[in-house]
């Protein structure tokens, strides 16, 4: 049986440890029996992203005329748009399958893995079938999938799966989405904008009801100009119609809301040519083995470890979607940081005590963006998660046009949104909704991480005119009260308290 170093289940943000590890001269292997780079790279962000970029030029050219521009549409070469991208993101996965082999002391596994023991891994597939290998420290980074709800009928028709609806050969006629998360209202905006029927069905009131309640206002009013919404109600059945397509249906979830969103409380039966669900994801650990291990994990499968990301087996790490908290591939590629830090630490002292300062992982700033129409980008707490924790703040919402470029670019559903703590002084939070909102928002986050985290952080620096960070510039100095001389004269900046 041969031992390494370190031993990484997973290809996607893991296998930064192993590199890490290789360059230092100890010995690494990577246990992947897919794709390198994980799903963001071949099943998520990625190829999601290249597909909405092209829903935006769609919707572009179909809103010119409102700027004066005779612009029309003629046609989307749906096969090839999907081509384009599944190449795209399928060759960055072989270059960096192939960095990895020509990596000195990398091994390379085209297998799965599953734990024999706390350190012990039994290869599944590929050229080394059955045989085991062992790792002095083992990195659990085998990632996620979608959740299948357990919706009656679901075992006995053909549905789609966030996996599967980026790479369709041809586009639906029509398409019932289930889930009002980020991956509904993503995917959503996408099918939409190349001209397929869309209908999004969402247990909540609103879609995207995880973010501030006017973000996910803002969300839903905008998806509901385009699309079908029917927040409120929970999926219950599906089967197929006689013509080949599908049937849906969905009873009331929720109480609230606007009563025309929930169409009054009553059952809604959906026809559609395919049946998409985004209700979520759950991480690959339930064939991993673990219960040959003393690695603890929830009920829901998700790894359990301290702030340093091991987990209760001394040597055993993990990082990424098998986690509970955070699950972006940016948190994903920090966590692999911490990780390697720690990892490399240990082997450097070569057996002996642990070192007394580990690199631990901060979760106290950490944003997100929803790629959708409209764009959305958030970073700390929302007014409802400070009203629950009894937190007392302040909260100003302005929209993009106190900035000159904002208001030319006429966006009636953007904004910034600013959560302070109750001294006006201190940032907590911050929401945008609108063009660039995933750029914007990395102004605040920065303020708030190598910054002071202060409301002046924002303010002090010289902003680009005519730049959309204005709009930035023009929420926070709403939070101080303060004028700007780059705010239009026949503007006052202003603020809508939250």
């Amino acid at each position: 049986m041969r031992t390494f170093d370190v031993v990484v289940l997973g290809g996607g943000s893991g296998s930064q440890v192993a590199t890490a590890a290789a360059k230092q001269g100890f010995e690494a292997a990577v246990v992947e029996p897919g794709p390198i780079g994980g799903a963001c790279i071949t099943r998520g962000c990625v190829p999601s992203k290249g597909l909405i970029h092209r829903a935006d030029l769609c919707e572009t050219i179909r809103r010119a005329d409102r700027f004066g521009v005779d612009a029309t549409l003629d046609g989307i070469e749906y096969g090839a748009v999907v081509d384009r991208v599944h190449d795209t993101v399928f060759e960055k996965a072989d270059r960096a399958a192939e960095s990895l082999e020509s990596t000195e002391n990398v091994t390379l596994y085209d297998a799965a893995g599953r734990f024999v023991d706390d350190r012990e891994i039994e290869l599944d597939g590929g050229d080394a079938d059955g045989e085991r290998i062992r790792g002095e420290h083992v990195v659990i980074a085998v990632g996620g999938r979608p959740v299948v709800p357990p919706i009656d009928g679901v075992e006995d028709v053909e549905i789609l799966t966030s996996d599967d609806a980026l790479y369709l050969d041809s586009a639906p006629d029509s398409l019932a989405i289930v889930g009002g998360g980020y991956i509904g209202v993503e995917l959503g905006h996408f099918f939409d904008a190349v001209g397929v029927d869309v209908t999004i069905v969402g247990r909540s009131d609103v879609l995207v009801p995880r973010e501030s309640r006017a973000v996910s206002e803002a969300v839903t009013r905008s998806l509901s100009d385009r699309c079908t919404v029917r927040a409120g109600h929970e999926a219950t059945e599906i089967r197929a119609s006689d013509d080949g397509g599908r049937v849906l249906l969905a009873e009331p979830a929720t109480e609230g809301g606007d009563d025309d969103d929930a169409n009054g409380g009553e059952a809604i039966e959906i026809r559609a040519d395919e049946i998409l669900l985004a209700t979520g994801r759950r991480p690959n650990t339930d064939d991993l083995g673990l219960d040959a291990t003393g690695v603890e994990t929830t009920d829901d499968g998700h790894v359990s470890t301290d702030e340093t990301l091991e987990t209760d087996v001394d040597g055993v790490w993990a990082l990424g979607d098998v986690l509970p908290a955070d699950p972006f591939k940016h948190v994903a590629d920090r966590e692999a940081e911490v990780v390697g830090t720690n990892v490399l630490a240990r082997l450097r002292e070569d057996g002996g005590e642990r070192g007394s300062d580990p690199e631990t992982m901060d979760r106290d700033v950490v944003p997100h963006a929803i790629f959708t129409d409209p764009r959305v980008a958030s970073v700390g707490p929302t007014p409802a998660a400070l009203d629950e924790d009894d937190i007392e703040y302040d909260a100003v919402r302005v929209g993009y046009d106190v900035a000159p470029l904002g208001l030319l670019l006429d966006e009636p559903e953007a904004f910034v949104q600013v959560l302070t703590a109750a001294d006006g002084e201190s940032i907590l939070g911050c929401h945008v909704v609108g063009p660039d909102a995933p750029v914007l928002i990395q102004e605040v986050v920065s303020a708030m991480t190598v910054g002071g985290g202060a409301v002046e952080d924002v303010l002090d620096p010289i902003h680009v005119h005519p730049a959309l960070s204005e709009a930035v510039l023009g929420a926070f100095a709403a939070c101080a009260s303060r004028e700007i001389s780059t705010a239009p004269d026949w503007r006052d900046v202003g603020s809508e308290s939250e």
